[in-house]
């Protein structure tokens, strides 16, 4: 019923897990004997961050935080409003964010910097899709998976108006849905 919406896939479910094993890999690298606290931000890291951490093999802690910027629509709006912030003090603790997509950059921009004022030993991205063409402030990941075009994406994770992160996959919403 979903896919109607759907223009084409861009990523397919096979694709993402097998980025989040090369990923994890290189994570419990990068990570072995540091403890890291994974902040997911909600809703839309859930489905990937629950992949990726199963290919981490080293000790972590998980911590989620709420913030938006897109407000139900299409473009991220600039105002970042953070309504659920972490449960610890993550004062001298190495800090990864897990993201669905970075496009303009600002949400995690303004997080970053807030982490590193709170005196985390370090602070890092992880994203599961970066649009650079949408970015509007200087930040990129530390950790990307997939580099996309500038076009509205779905699934995974990521939504239209609270709708579409069940599809397994990250596919490109047809305008006409959004649009109307």
């Amino acid at each position: 019923m979903l896919e109607k919406d759907i223009k084409k896939i861009l990523i397919s479910q096979d694709e993402i897990t097998e980025a989040a094993k090369k990923l994890g890999a290189q994570l419990t690298k990068d990570y072995e004997g540091k403890n890291p606290i994974l902040v997911g931000i909600l809703k839309g890291s859930i489905p990937f961050m629950a992949e990726l951490v199963k290919y981490i093999d080293t000790h972590l802690e998980m911590d989620f935080m709420m913030v938006s910027s897109y407000h139900g629509g299409t473009v991220s709006s600039g105002v970042i409003n953070i309504k659920q912030d972490v449960t610890q003090d993550i004062k001298g603790r190495h800090v990864v964010f897990v993201e669905d997509i970075i496009d303009t950059g600002q949400t995690l921009k303004s997080l970053k910097d807030m982490f590193t004022a709170r005196e985390a030993a370090s602070v890092k991205i992880v994203t599961m899709l970066d649009k650079p063409e949408g970015r509007t402030v200087e930040i990129e990941a530390d950790y990307t998976c997939f580099t996309i075009p500038n076009e509205f994406v779905v699934g995974y994770g990521l939504d239209y108006n609270e709708n579409y992160r069940n599809l397994p996959y990250v596919g490109v919403l047809k305008e006409e849905v959004y649009s109307k």
